[in-house]
């Protein structure tokens, strides 16, 4: 009896063995990893736009400042507290100068620069334009600096590859990538006014004003200066001061100049097309003066302003103004044309104008004024 029970329970063993091992069996234990995937990592793998990315950080966030403002306020026990705000900024020559925006220093007792090599130095600010939230600051570094190139805004494109490299939240050295989405842009605030700004999808932060915003060259095309964040955060609207504007205070201070911002004087609107041919002015395009400023070089140069108001879709329009066909000798295709020119002009320059008015084209000349300090 006991020979048979071994017998039997040696045969149901063997058969559990055989059934659980066999290559058809659903039981069979998997043999290799869990997962698929190339044998070999190889970073020949990465494509040309990501190589391009890596290249760019590289050769660029070496130049990438990370600056800390101290500014005192007063309590509501009247006491004098330190405050700080981060920002970034950009080395452009080896001797330790730096952009930034003016309002990552404005108002500071203390400007400190953290450079990636974590080296740090007390900065002075060389030379300011509030009214394009600019500002120019100097380190005095213990060597030559690695410098980043200035481009050329005026050439961008919307659709373009853009970078922004700065110090969102204190994470220094961060990158961050998209396209410019568009040209030309305003902001308003309660006390200022910037314009012709580029608007990009890169994700800008608090921390990242004063950053640069990079071409697919490496080249600075905008400093990284304010978002549209009604949430708290970021979501995909942030805007860059051109370049070029940069570059125009600092000719400025090189030649020992004191730096004025121009003042025109008017508010526009670009009309083109069928709309303009159903308000009886030129179809190839131009800007419709709304507003011309009292006291303003416009002003003073004769130009006019809307007479009555039409309703066009959703928009209300003042027309009967002034419409700007061509400035300094160029036709008008953009609605940023006056932004640009003035970008390039100071104080006292003239600004020659192509005028269609009253069924008629006229030639204006505008000199310059400059716009006051609490304009700034």
């Amino acid at each position: 009896m006991k020979l048979r029970t071994l017998l039997l329970t040696l045969l149901l063993v063997g058969g559990f063995v055989y059934f659980t091992t066999a290559p058809s069996s659903p039981f069979r234990r998997a043999e290799g990893p869990l997962w698929s995937g190339p044998t070999v990592a190889r970073s020949a793998g990465l494509g040309s736009d990501e190589l391009n990315n890596i290249e760019i950080y590289k050769a660029a966030k070496e130049s990438v400042a990370y600056i800390t403002s101290t500014v005192y306020q007063q309590t509501f026990f009247f006491e004098m507290v330190p405050t700080r705000a981060l920002g970034s900024g950009f080395v452009i020559s080896p001797d330790g100068r730096i952009l930034t925006n003016n309002h990552v220093v404005s108002g500071s007792s203390k400007i400190e620069v953290t450079l990636p090599d974590q080296s740090r130095y007390i900065a002075k600010v060389l030379v300011r334009d509030r009214g394009d939230d600019l500002a120019l600051i100097q380190i005095e570094p213990k060597k030559k600096l690695p410098f980043l190139k200035l481009g050329d805004s005026d050439t961008l494109q919307v659709g373009q590859k853009v970078l922004a490299i700065g110090n969102p939240f204190g994470y220094a050295g961060t990158l961050t990538t998209g396209v410019v989405s568009s040209l030309g842009r305003e902001i308003r605030s309660e006390n200022s006014t910037l314009e012709g700004l580029v608007q990009t999808d890169a994700a800008i932060n608090e921390g990242n004003s004063g950053g640069p915003l990079l071409d697919s060259q490496g080249n600075v095309i905008g400093i990284n200066t304010a978002i549209f964040a009604p949430s708290g955060g970021n979501i995909g609207i942030g805007f860059a001061m051109p370049i070029n504007r940069a570059k125009a205070m600092l000719d400025d201070f090189r030649a020992g100049k004191s730096f004025g911002r121009p003042r025109f004087g008017v508010s526009t609107v670009y009309i083109a097309g069928d709309v303009a041919e159903q308000l009886k002015l030129p179809a190839s395009g131009g800007l419709l003066i709304q507003e011309v400023g009292r006291g303003t070089a416009a002003a003073t140069a004769g130009l006019r302003g809307y007479r009555d108001v039409v309703a066009i879709g959703n928009q209300r329009l003042g027309i009967g103004g002034d419409f700007i066909t061509a400035i300094d000798g160029k036709p008008v295709n953009e609605p940023d044309a006056i932004t640009r020119v003035i970008a390039r002009k100071r104080p006292g320059d003239v600004v020659s104008l192509k005028i269609f008015r009253d069924g008629r084209t006229i030639d204006v000349q505008v000199k310059l004024g400059e716009a006051p300090e609490d304009q700034f």
